[in-house]
């Protein structure tokens, strides 16, 4: 991805893009030098891996070591019938070259851990965190923060989610430092008290309603168009039809 200008196929794919006076041809060029790592090809990382491709986002890194079973697709909707059993990092990547053939898509077959997340973070320039498990949020969170990496980090229960972004690096524009995801859940709950998915069930569409919004403030980072969910958790009940947002505080600017 090192010719900075669109091709004419480019150009045509990514109109409606373009006529955007808040993206633009600039906006599209930084979304086709970007470079944005996605962990995890679930619920939440089908959508949002499926439009920021679709957006001309250049290089996608996906990492994820399990294997697609037939219970993942109620909601894993970038993995197929004909895919079970296969890599879910080998899976998403043929489903993406389907949807836009000009990206770059970085498979890393493994689970993200400790040893292996700083090499990880340092190859992109933003992070969306679609893992299930509060170890690997926690863990993202303060990597993203120490790496100075923007991360977009999302969460699903059975009916409800939630999503915000996290630059703790930065200051506000009033010289306040940016809250951090420990300023929001200062401590992971004890293990067992919240039900994985397998044991609580989940609707299969929300997850499709929080990825996108997922991707859609990966792409507001990248272009600098409107106003990040920074400092603020963003918040939705699929029963109600509701949206509702909570504001939050870095603890040392209180």
């Amino acid at each position: 991805m090192t010719d900075k200008a669109l091709s004419p196929s480019e150009l045509e794919r990514y109109a409606r893009h373009i006529v955007l006076a808040e993206i633009g041809g600039p906006g599209q060029q930084k979304l086709k030098h970007a470079r944005v790592l996605v962990v995890g090809a679930g619920g939440l990382g089908s959508p949002v891996l499926q439009y920021l491709a679709a957006a001309g986002v250049g290089t996608l890194g996906v990492v994820d070591d399990d294997d697609v079973s037939l219970s993942n697709l109620q909601r894993q909707i970038i993995h197929d019938t004909q895919s079970v059993g296969i890599a879910k990092t080998r899976s998403a990547a043929a489903a993406l070259k389907r949807i836009n053939p000009h990206i770059v898509l970085e498979q890393h077959q493994t689970r993200i851990d400790t040893d292996n997340a700083a090499e990880l973070i340092d190859q992109y320039d933003v992070v969306a965190d679609g893992s299930d498990n509060f170890a690997t949020r926690y863990l993202m969170a303060d990597q993203c923060a120490e790496r100075e990496r923007p991360l977009v980090t999302a969460a699903v229960g059975r009916f409800d989610g939630s999503v915000t972004v996290l630059k703790p690096y930065e200051m506000s524009s009033g010289g306040v430092p940016n809250p951090s995801y420990r300023d929001l859940f200062p401590k992971p709950p004890p293990d067992g008290l919240l039900p994985s998915c397998a044991e609580a069930g989940i609707i299969g569409a929300l997850t499709g309603v929080i990825g996108t919004l997922q991707a859609m403030e990966v792409i507001k980072l990248i272009t600098g168009t409107g106003t990040p969910l920074i400092g603020r958790l963003l918040l939705y009940d699929a029963l109600a039809a509701r949206f509702d947002t909570i504001t939050y505080k870095a603890a040392k600017s209180e």
